[in-house]
């Protein structure tokens, strides 16, 4: 079976908001998430954590075979963003928004190739791979699966949204933010 490469393809207009305020909307709708899906949460946890608030451990981080770390589920999220900043920027008669210029970059040193997954799991779904030494566009890291003594994961945004491990890919300038 022979390696899939993904390619990268962007496009668009200017964005009538500036960077930071794509980022603080992306921030927020990511972070209304977490705390919607804690709502959810928090009555079965209450009812199996007998200890009183105080007493609790600190909250470790989402459980990385989650859906809520899905390659896939984290794409559809950014893309409804933009078609809303789409719709929004029509309504008000202004140019199409851009997607954000930020991309951060890595080159993969996994040889022969880095596999891609849906999650940031080493038993997640193999999506696709990148070849040794191709330079890929990074969109955010998180914590996952540890791979050889580094527990985190770069989700790349070359053609389709996959997780690889951060183990096999250096940065090239700046390390990604965090999901």
């Amino acid at each position: 079976m022979s390696p899939t490469v993904l390619s990268s393809s962007h496009g668009g207009s200017m964005s009538p908001l500036s960077r930071s305020s794509r980022l603080r909307r992306l921030g927020l709708v990511v972070a209304t998430g977490t705390l919607a899906a804690l709502t959810a949460a928090a009555p079965a946890a209450l009812a199996a954590d007998p200890q009183p608030v105080g007493q609790r451990a600190e909250a470790a981080a989402p459980d990385p075979t989650s859906d809520e770390l899905s390659a896939s589920a984290l794409q559809r999220e950014y893309e409804a963003q933009q078609k809303q900043a789409r719709e929004e920027a029509q309504k008000q008669g202004q140019a199409k928004p851009q997607a954000p210029k930020r991309t951060y970059k890595g080159r993969v040193i996994a040889k022969p190739y880095l596999l891609l997954r849906d999650k940031p799991t080493r038993s997640s779904r193999i999506v696709g791979s990148v070849e040794y030494g191709e330079v890929v566009n990074i969109f955010c890291k998180t914590e996952g699966d540890n791979v050889d003594g580094n527990n985190r994961w770069y989700l790349l945004t070359d053609g389709t949204w996959a997780w690889g491990s951060a183990r096999y890919i250096e940065n090239i300038g700046a390390a990604p933010k965090w999901c």
